[in-house]
């Protein structure tokens, strides 16, 4: 992923992290709507530290994960 933006990572992030979820399923398991969701994981939308918490939380990671150069599934 080098060269990515932030949010280019958080997006691609979010993708392998949700796995076979749908968007809606995993939109509620992080608390926010599909809609944020759908624009997050396009990197359309920058987001608050306050909803990086929110997603970490939910995901049981740290927010420094979330833009890691690499994702749960590449470890696999």
């Amino acid at each position: 992923m080098e060269g990515m933006n932030l949010a280019s990572k958080l997006a691609e992030n979010l993708r392998a992290r949700r796995g076979n979820l749908t968007q809606e399923a995993f939109a509620r398991k992080l608390g926010i709507s599909r809609a944020t969701l759908t624009r997050l994981e396009s990197a359309a939308q920058n987001t608050t530290i306050k909803t990086l918490e929110q997603i970490a939380g939910a995901l049981r990671c740290g927010v420094a994960e979330l833009f890691s150069d690499s994702n749960p599934s590449r470890r696999r």
